[in-house]
C-alpha cells in the first residue's frame, strides 16, 4: 500500500503529472470568520503518495474526508488513482491536489482532514476554526 510522503492545506495548489506543484499559501492549520457558521471560499489539499515499484501501475482506493469538531461528516470524496511509469526499481511519488469548495464551518473547534487509502485511515490534518473577535478594520489605500 502506497505511503504518505507529505499532505497539508492550502489557500491553493495545482499539479501536472510528472512535473512540479505549485503552491499557494501552505500550512493553513487555522480558519476564522466573523460569524459562526460561516463558509470559506476555497482550500486545496495537497497529498505526496509514496509508491514502490510493485505499486506503479495498479489502482488504489483514496478517500478524502473533512469531518467537524462532533464528529460528523462536512464533505468527502472518493477515487482511484494509478501511477504509470516504466519498470524502474525506484520509488515514485505521485502529487494530488483536491480542491476544498465553499466550506460551511457550523461550529469552532478542531476539525480533522482525515485521509484514507483502502478504507484504512493513514493521515490526520487538524483544522482549527475559531470566531473573530474583532470588527474588520476599514481599508484605507495609499496613492
Amino acid at each position: 500500500m502506497p505511503e504518505i510522503e507529505y499532505a497539508f492545506l492550502a489557500d491553493a495548489a495545482e499539479v501536472q503529472p510528472g512535473q512540479k506543484f505549485h503552491v499557494l499559501g501552505g500550512g493553513v492549520s487555522r480558519l476564522s470568520g466573523p460569524t459562526i457558521p460561516f463558509q470559506h471560499p476555497h482550500l486545496s489539499l495537497v497529498v505526496g503518495l509514496r509508491l514502490s515499484s510493485t505499486e506503479r501501475n495498479r489502482e488504489h482506493d483514496l478517500e478524502f474526508v473533512v469531518t467537524a469538531p462532533d464528529g460528523t461528516r462536512v464533505t468527502s470524496s472518493t477515487g482511484r488513482v494509478v501511477a504509470h511509469g516504466p519498470q524502474d526499481p525506484n520509488d515514485v511519488i505521485l502529487t494530488l491536489a483536491v480542491d476544498l469548495w465553499n466550506l460551511t464551518l457550523a461550529s469552532t473547534g478542531e476539525y480533522a482532514v482525515r485521509i484514507l487509502m483502502g478504507g484504512s485511515e493513514r493521515k490526520r490534518l487538524s483544522l482549527l476554526v475559531t470566531q473573530t473577535r474583532d470588527a474588520v478594520p476599514e481599508q484605507r489605500y495609499l496613492a
